[in-house]
């Protein structure tokens, strides 16, 4: 069986995209066109090289005051290490105060054994051209995660099935702007609870040749993923590479859980990244404020990250932070408002003070449908991401109802305002053809530039182009339907899954990999619960 065992492993201290895998490089004409055009399926773009400062809404003084605050809670409150006895002891040994499974940390215990993180790290694709920077000015978007319910191209709101999510996978690989192929895009209902990790990690490979996620619903399912890792790439590369991220909630307010705490531990010892992300709901999670949010996010992520390290020092490992608020009237979640992207804004900082890669934003909203609401709650969210300097955006693509259902619709309005991000991401050009000084000399004053030789020469790269945003005339809108961004939407995503072509996977390797999904589904009757 052919493995990929030559790919090159990465200088973590590089920023530069050429330290993720060959293929990248040549590939920056046609990234640029398809950046300006909103690509199409197939088109890929690298993942984005940030070339824009980051906005920053603390100071130095503010930062420093929340840090010491984090460090108060962790020793004085403490995290803690639930129905996990290994968890526990491996804190005693590193100098914790136990107390039951209450944990409290001496000042600067999980500092000191975060210096062992990586600041920057590739995660590797089994295309080695789909391969992603986690880190530094990389900002790498992912497709929502975890939604029980799709909202289908009928316009029906029903459970997800297994289909639904091989054609979020196939989506996804074909979205230009979307450079992982996430995780649990939905919930496959109709495949039992024990065994759907199986099908969803294969679909991952199977249906996209991107960079994916793995399961974190037991530890078991933990030592699937990287069982199938490895008939994927090679064990021996999977132990010295990163080839999957992996969502690690801590069960805010400052508790880690068995299962949170099993994966963490699985990932981490076959070298593994984990995204370490309190989940908070301000105001039931996490106190109403952001400073004293982004306090207890800081003692979580410090307690969870750390911990990683104590299973393998040198596991790559992300701060991460999924902030939203919620209605003191309803007690129902709220997205796109401004508390939340302070707080990620604030987060971000302190990850990077840390050196550690960082996680938050998307294109969260609470709609129902992808209507104004869902635009205006997805757009406040996506700005606040790229703009926070994220390094690793999960839910950038077909959230929809707080997070409740994976929108076809939604999904490709989405993928287009990626595209844009992206764009936005490249900054101002200043290069000779930028500056434009040939074409200022040649109208001259009281002309117009259409039929100018710099316009000519640039027109078709000029300006980012939607795929799914009408601006013609309203005449020409009348005469071709009155049709809704919706109904563009859900008929470019039908032209799209009907072209999807799968990407090359070595023969060998599916034989494998189905052989061994057969052989664990047997040993296991069906679970529903």
């Amino acid at each position: 069986m052919a493995h990929p065992d030559t790919y090159p492993t990465p200088d973590p201290a590089s920023e530069a995209p050429q330290d993720a895998a060959p293929g990248r490089r040549g590939r920056g004409a046609a990234a640029r066109r398809a950046a300006r055009s909103g690509g199409g399926p197939g088109l890929s773009m690298p993942f984005i090289m940030r070339k824009l400062g980051v906005y920053e809404v603390l100071d130095d003084e503010g930062l420093s005051l929340i840090e010491h605050n984090a460090e108060t809670v962790l020793q004085e409150i403490g995290i803690e290490f639930r129905d996990d006895a290994e968890a526990i002891a491996l804190w005693r040994e590193a100098g914790a105060d136990i107390k039951g499974e209450r944990v409290r940390f001496p000042r600067g215990l999980c500092r000191e054994l975060l210096k062992t993180a990586p600041e920057v790290f590739t995660q590797h694709a089994r295309n080695p051209a789909r391969s992603v920077q986690i880190g530094g000015k990389a900002t790498v978007f992912a497709p929502v995660y975890g939604p029980p319910f799709v909202r289908d191209l009928d316009g029906e709101r029903r459970y997800a099935t297994i289909e639904d999510f091989r054609n979020f996978v196939k989506l996804t690989y074909m979205a230009p702007a979307l450079h992982h192929s996430g995780g649990t895009v939905c919930e496959p209902v109709d495949v039992p609870v024990n065994k759907r990790h199986f099908d969803m990690v294969y679909s991952h490979i199977k249906y996209s040749d991107k960079p994916f996620m793995g399961s974190v619903t037991a530890p078991e399912r933990a030592e699937d993923t990287i069982e199938m890792c490895k008939i994927l790439f090679g064990a021996d590369f999977v132990d010295q590479n990163c080839v999957t991220l992996n969502l690690i909630n801590a069960n805010s307010p400052m508790v880690f859980d068995e299962t949170m705490l099993g994966a963490l531990k699985v990932y981490a010892r076959n070298n593994q990244a984990c995204v370490v992300s309190p989940f908070i709901l301000a105001g039931a999670m996490s106190p109403v404020t952001v400073a004293g949010t982004l306090t207890q996010i800081l003692a979580e992520v410090l307690a969870g990250a750390a911990f990683t390290q104590l299973i393998r020092p040198g596991a790559p490992v992300l701060f991460g932070t999924f902030a939203a608020s919620i209605s003191m009237q309803s007690g129902a979640p709220t997205f796109g408002t401004p508390e939340p992207s302070l707080v990620s804004y604030g987060a971000a900082q302190l990850a990077r003070r840390l050196k550690l890669p960082f996680r938050t934003g998307g294109s969260l909203c609470g709609s129902k449908v992808p209507d104004a609401q869902a635009a205006h709650e997805s757009a406040a969210t996506l700005n606040m991401t790229l703009l926070a300097g994220t390094n690793f955006a999960l839910h950038s693509a077909g959230w929809l109802e707080g997070g409740l259902v994976s929108s076809y619709e939604k999904f490709m309005i989405d993928i287009d305002q990626l595209g844009m991000q992206q764009r936005f991401a490249e900054g101002v050009d200043l290069s000779e053809t930028g500056q434009a000084l040939d074409a200022i000399a040649e109208v001259g004053p009281g002309n117009h530039y259409l039929g100018c030789a710099h316009t000519q020469a640039n027109f078709q790269t000029a300006f980012y182009r939607s795929s799914l945003a009408d601006n013609n005339s309203y005449e020409q809108w009348l005469a071709e339907g009155e049709k809704r961004i919706e109904e563009r939407a859900r008929t470019l995503c039908r032209s799209w899954l009907d072209s999807y072509v799968a990407p090359d996977l070595d023969p060998a390797i599916d034989e494998a990999l189905t052989a061994f999904i057969a052989r664990r589904k047997g040993e296991m009757p069906d679970a529903f619960t």
